[in-house]
């Protein structure tokens, strides 16, 4: 028994899906349940948001008490002050940087997290920044930056680098303790007077910390002389409690250990080194005849790594635009991996099989894929770099606000601080909306675009 399926009723219904697609779009009718729905947020829209931009405008063209009209006067100000222009060319490194840096992070991190396993978890971590507000976020930062490396994080891993290389000195900032006999080489001190096999060396220093001291330390001992040896004692010529004689070895006074102490001979050549024990004393043997010049080396009077000043005036605004990376680079690479996570793979494999290198299918065709993706990506991302305030406000230290100041900061700082200002706030106000409508003009563009 056979079955014969008619075509003509899908043909109906191709005809009626084309007219239903050709037919005219809708506009939607207004009745009261839609001016019910729409009423509690157009108040809202109207209350908080429509007011207070016209209310600012018309703010901007009155003096600071609000009770004598100066029309463009406050935006005269605003352009001849040198620190709202400093705070505008800060805007501009910004806008330079960090939507740039942000996006290129995103997309790297994006595309790495798609080949390496627990791909969730490291989303999460990096977005992770995000749900903590940007005040709380300036304060971590503001204390990873802080120059000591006991404080702060950064320096700290640096200075754990930097000392291993540079070995700094038990007994920065030493002096001697009679100057007249010592002189300096470099960072460095040598004795004046030349040494024989036979001789005893008196060192004294002064102007350090106790706390420098090795905790090996113990009290210094005058050493006796020793027949075709050359010995000698480094200690610490400050008697506890006072008294005591200066270039003598008093009791109480303590040894300084692990001191570096060279021989150098008259042409300047390095004839043998040691280093002194724990009360100090040191001894240099198997010598040839002639004379030498005892030398501490400038090893032992390093200072350890200080920390970079990341919060001076130099270095205070890229290392705000830093923290701000921290932040937002999770929004950038999760929002960024979901559009690449819906990307055809076949478009990939297509360009693996032609015979493209990995760069070659990331550069020439995942990026132009998520190149629209990306431009949303970077413009929200300038929108918010331009009303940047938190961070700076938390991070910068007064003394330097002026070095890493924003106009959105500028804004605060002129009306809400010292005389409070509203006129020129609100020109600064007014000067900030009219740099981000371009901006936002441009992006709601390109949302209408893509919708149709």
């Amino acid at each position: 028994m056979s079955t014969t399926v008619s075509a003509a009723p899908a043909a109906g219904v191709d005809e009626r899906l084309g007219r239903a697609a050709q037919a005219p779009r809708q506009e939607p009718k207004w009745n009261l349940t839609t001016v019910g729905f729409l009423l509690p947020a157009g108040l809202f829209v109207g209350l908080f948001i429509v007011y207070p931009v016209i209310a600012t405008v018309i703010r901007s063209f009155f003096n600071r008490a609000g009770d004598s009209f100066v029309g463009f006067g406050n935006y005269g100000q605003v352009f001849s002050d040198g620190r709202t222009l400093h705070a505008l060319q800060n805007n501009i490194i910004w806008v330079v940087i960090f939507p740039a840096a942000v996006t290129g992070l995103g997309v790297l991190f994006a595309v790495l997290l798609e080949r390496v396993p627990y791909r969730l978890l490291i989303r999460t971590l990096l977005f992770m920044p995000m749900a903590v507000s940007l005040l709380a976020s300036g304060v971590i930062w503001r204390i990873m930056y802080q120059q000591s490396p006991d404080t702060g994080a950064l320096n700290a891993v640096i200075a754990s680098v930097a000392n291993a290389i540079t070995h700094p000195g038990h007994y920065t900032g030493a002096a001697p303790s009679q100057p007249d006999l010592v002189q300096a080489v470099g960072d460095g001190y040598q004795l004046n007077q030349s040494l024989a096999p036979g001789d005893v060396a008196h060192v004294g220093l002064i102007r350090f910390p106790v706390a420098e001291i090795p905790a090996s330390a113990r009290p210094a001992q005058d050493p006796a002389p020793q027949p075709g040896k050359i010995v000698g004692v480094v200690w610490r010529d400050f008697k506890p409690g006072g008294g005591g004689q200066v270039g003598q070895v008093d009791p109480g006074e303590s040894g300084l250990p692990d001191m570096t102490v060279q021989l150098v001979d008259p042409k300047g050549v390095v004839a043998a080194q040691t280093q002194s024990d724990a009360t100090g004393d040191f001894a240099f043997g198997n010598l040839n005849g002639g004379s030498y010049f005892l030398v501490l080396p400038a090893q032992n009077f390093h200072p350890p790594f200080g920390g970079v000043q990341w919060l001076g005036s130099s270095l205070v605004t890229p290392a705000i635009i830093l923290a701000a990376i921290w932040v937002w680079v999770g929004f950038a690479t999760v929002t960024i991996g979901a559009g690449l996570a819906t990307m055809s793979r076949d478009l990939l494999e297509a360009a693996r099989v032609d015979g493209a290198t990995e760069w070659q299918v990331f550069r020439r065709v995942t990026v132009p894929l998520l190149s629209p993706l990306m431009i949303v990506v970077f413009i929200t991302l300038v929108i918010n770099v331009l009303k940047i305030f938190d961070l700076v406000l938390a991070i910068a230290p007064q003394s330097v606000i002026p070095d890493a100041n924003v106009i959105a900061l500028q804004l605060f700082l002129v009306a809400f601080t010292g005389l409070g200002d509203f006129g020129i706030g609100s020109a600064i106000a007014v000067f900030l909306f009219l740099l981000v409508i371009p901006v936002m003009g441009f992006n709601i563009r390109r949302f209408r675009g893509g919708e149709a």
